[in-house]
C-alpha cells in the first residue's frame, strides 16, 4: 500500500504505548504516564512530540495533562475474528502498530510459505508502494490499511482483471455498511463523486503457468485530519465526509475480508468474466469521454465503451476501438 507519511517519520513504540494510555479519553499527566510505562518523564515528552508525525491532536491543559481530542479505536484481533464468525479460520491475522508496507511484509511472508488467507494489518504505514509512485497520506486511525495473500492454482497470466474483481468485493462491503454513491474507476480505485475513497494494489508471485499468489493491498479513507488533507494533491474523500458515522474498523475489516473470500473464490473458478457485469454496474466512467496517459507519456482520448472479460479497457479512439491493459496507465475523464 501507499505510504501514509515519509519513511523517516516512523512512529516509535513508546509513542504507541502513550497513545494506548490516552485511549480511555481521560486526562493523564506526563509524570503519571512515565510511572505507568516505567520510563523517564523526558522519554514521555519525546514520545508526545512524535504524535504530530502520527497526525494525532491533543488537548494540553496545565495542571491536568493531556487528552486525545478524538478517541482512537485500535485494530483488535478478537473483534475481527468475532466479525468473521465461523469463517475466522480462513484467515491468519498479523497486526502491527507500524510497518513500512503491508504488501512488503506479506510478500516476505509469502516467500517463506505463509498460508493462503494470511492477512497483515497495520495502524500506520510509513513507506508503502503504489501505482505510479504516488503517496497515500493518512493520520493514525484515519484509514484502514491491510494486505491479503491469496494463492491460485492457475498461473499469473490467469490473474488479469484481479484488481477489478477486488473492486467488486469492496463495493459489496461498502454497500453492506450503508455507504451509497460509490463507484469504481478502472483498474483499481473506489470513488465517491469522482473523489478517491479507496485504492487497491496487487503484486503477484509465481510463474505464468502456475501456481501463483497475489498479495492484495487495500487502503480506505475513514476520517482524514485537516493536516493530512492539506498534503494531498488529488481529490479525495473519506467515509466520515460521506455519511458522518464511520463504521467500526474491526467490523469493517471483517466485512471486507468475507466479501473478498467470496469474490476471490468466484474469480478462481471463472476469472473476471464471471464478475464483469457486476463491475460494470458500479463503473464511474462508463460511456464517458476519457483521457488515458500511458507510461511512455503518450495520450489517447476517446469514448469509453466497455471492459473485456479479461479486465482490459475498451475505448473508441481516433484510430478505432483499442484495448488498454492496466499497467501504469492514468485514466481521467474529459470535461
Amino acid at each position: 500500500m501507499r505510504p501514509s507519511q515519509p519513511e523517516s517519520a516512523a512512529v516509535k513504540p513508546l509513542t504507541f504505548a502513550v497513545l494506548r494510555l490516552l485511549s480511555d479519553g481521560e486526562f493523564h499527566s506526563g509524570e503519571e504516564m512515565a510511572q505507568q510505562l516505567n520510563v523517564s518523564r523526558a522519554s514521555v515528552w519525546q514520545a508526545m512530540r512524535n504524535l504530530d508525525e502520527a497526525g494525532v491532536d491533543l488537548f494540553r491543559v496545565p495542571g491536568r495533562g493531556y487528552r486525545l481530542r478524538e478517541p482512537l479505536h485500535w485494530i483488535d484481533r478478537d473483534k475481527i475474528r468475532a466479525g468473521l464468525g465461523d469463517r475466522a479460520g480462513l484467515f491468519d491475522l498479523e497486526i502491527a502498530d507500524c510497518l513500512a508496507s503491508t504488501n512488503s511484509r506479506l510478500l516476505e511472508k509469502a516467500v517463506q510459505g505463509a498460508p493462503h488467507g494470511s492477512c497483515v494489518i497495520t495502524e500506520m504505514q510509513t513507506a508503502g508502494r503504489g501505482r505510479r509512485g504516488r503517496e497515500w497520506h493518512a493520520n493514525l486511525g484515519g484509514s484502514l490499511t491491510f494486505s491479503l495473500l491469496w494463492r491460485f492454482n492457475q498461473g499469473a497470466g490467469f490473474l488479469s482483471g484481479l484488481s477489478l474483481a477486488v473492486g467488486v468485493a469492496l463495493m459489496r462491503a461498502l454497500n453492506q455498511v450503508g455507504v451509497s454513491g460509490a463507484g469504481l474507476k478502472w483498474p483499481n480505485d473506489v470513488l465517491h463523486q469522482h473523489r478517491k475513497l479507496a485504492g487497491i494494489l496487487i503484486e503477484l508471485q509465481g510463474d505464468m503457468l502456475g501456481p501463483s499468489a497475489a498479495v492484495i493491498g487495500i487502503g480506505i479513507n475513514l476520517k482524514l485530519s485537516g493536516k493530512v488533507l492539506n498534503r494531498i494533491d488529488q481529490a479525495v474523500v473519506d467515509l466520515h465526509s460521506i455519511g458522518g458515522d464511520v463504521p467500526e474498523r474491526n467490523f469493517l475489516l471483517a466485512n471486507i475480508l468475507l466479501h473478498l473470500a467470496d469474490v476471490l473464490n468466484e474469480f478462481d473458478e471463472g476469472g473476471f468474466s464471471s464478475l464483469r457485469e457486476e463491475w460494470l454496474k458500479h463503473h464511474a466512467y462508463h460511456e464517458k469521454q476519457v483521457l488515458l496517459i500511458l507510461p511512455d507519456g503518450s495520450h489517447h482520448q476517446g469514448h469509453l465503451l466497455d471492459v473485456a472479460d479479461d479486465g482490459a479497457l475498451l475505448v473508441r479512439t481516433a484510430v478505432g476501438k483499442q484495448r488498454f491493459t492496466s499497467g501504469e496507465i492514468s485514466l481521467r475523464t474529459v470535461a
